[in-house]
């Protein structure tokens, strides 16, 4: 890539980068985008961004390495959200990791302990926000979506920077969603589409620690998001969103 693609790469929306450049042109948006941080900080989400990398190689988003999403929502956060803290660009990295990757965080154990090793490594902090958008385990039982819906309701409200990390996530989702297809899609909308008012109404709260101009882009992502969502499996009267 010489430097007039970089300078253009520089400018470029995330999902365009991915369609034309893919992985490699998010790594390097994304070293970019770190390249002020104080090299202590950028050497911890260098090293977060590796630990990701490993423990989702073998993970696909339909047509897409996973780690793609991974990199999107870490830099949607430093980018248009204003965001230069590393433990919640760490997290962002991080974020789905102990959900689908806690065998492997620790051996032989689960979330708990694998929480502990996020902790080890990058602190308690990062630890915290990621518990905050990790899924628990099922229980018997139970309705996985709806234990999700419950279970980001009630951490997001204990913790704001958590709602950062998830605004990114779900925009990710809610984009990527429309370029989806096949027989989980209905779930997928079914899934996501009664959480967008909870977000919206969280991410506008003052104790969010984002700008004005910030929140207001995230909540017409938001809006946009419940379009497709509407798009994808129109709602009755008893499900609006």
């Amino acid at each position: 890539m010489g430097p007039g693609e970089r300078r253009l790469l520089a400018e470029m929306p995330l999902h365009a980068i991915t369609a034309l450049h893919g992985e490699a042109g998010l790594r390097e948006r994304f070293v970019t985008e770190i390249a002020s941080f104080p090299a202590a900080d950028r050497l911890r989400v260098e090293r977060a961004l590796d630990l990701a990398s490993r423990l989702h190689a073998g993970d696909r988003r339909q047509r897409e390495p996973y780690v793609n999403h991974l990199l999107r929502v870490a830099a949607r956060i430093i980018v248009y959200y204003q965001v230069q803290d590393a433990d919640v660009i760490c997290a962002a990295l991080l974020h789905d990791a102990v959900e689908d990757h806690a065998g492997d965080l620790a051996p032989g154990g689960g979330q708990r302990l694998a929480l502990d090793a996020v902790a080890a490594q990058f602190g308690q902090r990062v630890a915290d926000l990621v518990a905050a958008v990790t899924n628990p385990e099922s229980g018997p039982g139970a309705d996985k979506h709806e234990r999700y819906r419950e279970h980001v309701a009630a951490s997001l409200e204990a913790s704001p920077w958590a709602r950062v990390v998830k605004a990114s996530d779900f925009t990710d989702n809610g984009v990527g969603l429309i370029h989806t297809t096949g027989p989980g899609l209905e779930k997928l909308a079914g899934k996501y589409a009664p959480l967008v008012p909870v977000l919206a109404g969280l991410i506008a709260r003052p104790d969010t620690p984002l700008s004005d101009a910030v929140k207001a882009r995230i909540l017409g992502q938001l809006d946009s998001a419940r379009q497709r969502f509407a798009a994808i499996k129109p709602w009755s009267s008893g499900q609006a969103v």
